[in-house]
């Protein structure tokens, strides 16, 4: 399956990013075992790239695990030999361009018309509209207005009331970090995590039932 696909399944990222990599790493597994297989861990949390070598080994060869936070070359070729399959970036940049030369799918982050043509120029797989909060609902719909067939996929402060907002308005999935993730990564505790992950599995499955009757 290729990461556009998947986005359109999953409808949710789930991003990780912990102060503690034993916590940052628990969580990662409790994400997948909840029914969030897609997820990204953050460059910007503690030893993230163990992390991801660890789950990588944990989860397999074929799961979607993501690099999130990567901002040069460099960062992206150290996450691929982690074991990251997917790179997720907060702009355009040599990340981007490093990604697509190894051949990785690209979440490239854009947050206006101007980055979302250059986006597509750099061959992003989807578009990370970030920071969402900025411009909340209205302005993913005011963007599809031009772009209607592109796949927009808002990132920050999407709680679960928004993620289904943002879904219904087109969105191809919505990435979700602190509402989701909580404090788990910093060791907090996995059984809330679980509750939260459960709400938005619901939120997901609820969007995609909308989208078949559709």
């Amino acid at each position: 399956m290729d990461f556009r696909t998947a986005l359109r399944d999953e409808r949710l990222v789930a991003i990780v990013r912990g102060s503690e990599p034993e916590a940052a790493f628990r969580t990662v597994l409790a994400l997948v075992e909840a029914g969030l297989p897609l997820v990204e861990v953050s460059l910007s949390g503690a030893g993230a790239l163990d992390v991801i070598g660890r789950a990588r080994g944990e989860l397999g060869a074929e799961a979607w695990l993501g690099a999130g936070t990567v901002l040069t070359a460099d960062d992206a070729r150290r996450a691929a030999e982690a074991g990251a399959n997917l790179i997720v970036t907060p702009g355009l940049g040599a990340g981007v361009t490093e990604a697509r030369r190894l051949g990785l799918p690209v979440l490239a982050g854009v947050g206006t018309p101007t980055e979302v043509i250059a986006g597509v120029a750099a061959g992003a797989t989807a578009l990370k509209l970030f920071p969402a909060s900025v411009g909340g609902p209205s302005y993913l719909k005011a963007l599809r207005g031009p772009f209607p067939e592109l796949p927009f996929v808002p990132v920050g402060g999407v709680d679960a009331a928004l993620a289904a907002e943002y879904l219904a308005l087109g969105a191809v999935a919505v990435g979700v970090g602190s509402p989701l993730v909580g404090d788990a990564a910093d060791g907090g505790d996995l059984g809330e995590l679980r509750k939260r992950a459960a709400e938005f599995v619901r939120v997901a499955a609820d969007a995609a039932a909308g989208s078949v009757r559709s």
